[in-house]
């Protein structure tokens, strides 16, 4: 971020670390580094909620931690995978576990395991075929080299 640039916290509340070591103190709430139980008050589809907490005047999203569901825009298994986790979780008290080095994705959204009353969640997703291990989507189709090796960095 260049100087006198602004982050733009209410799309996307979370610093990733980096920005937190360059202007986390200017953040207008606090910045999320470890665990923390939250409300669970909305399911967007099978793996992004959003979090109501204490410590925070607004609520935020919440992207499940190394599971991918399939997305809603494929018709019934992303609707049926939204709706089951829906009836698990939304209302509920969670316990959300951040691994304090890969805290947020790409889009800016907060990564965390949801824990149920001692049940991870995503494994539970995976376990009964609502959601696929994260490296796993993909599984099948031929790799993006240069996306996944990065070798367009160099050129």
């Amino acid at each position: 971020m260049a100087f006198g640039d602004e982050h733009n916290y209410k799309n996307f509340p979370e610093l990733t670390n980096g920005q937190i070591e360059e202007f986390g103190f200017q953040s207008p709430h606090e910045q999320i580094t470890s665990d923390f139980e939250a409300v669970v008050v909305r399911v967007h589809d099978g793996d992004t909620v959003t979090l109501r907490v204490d410590f925070r005047d607004f609520d935020f999203p919440l992207r499940l931690a190394s599971v991918d569901a399939p997305e809603l825009s494929t018709g019934s298994p992303g609707q049926e995978a939204r709706d089951f986790l829906a009836g698990l979780i939304e209302g509920e008290e969670v316990l959300v576990k951040i691994d304090r080095f890969n805290r947020v994705e790409k889009y800016g959204r907060l990564l965390g395991e949801v824990v149920l009353r001692g049940l991870n969640v995503g494994e539970t997703m995976v376990f009964l075929g609502f959601a696929s291990p994260f490296g796993l989507r993909r599984e099948g189709s031929l790799p993006d080299l240069n996306k996944d090796l990065r070798l367009n960095q160099w050129f």
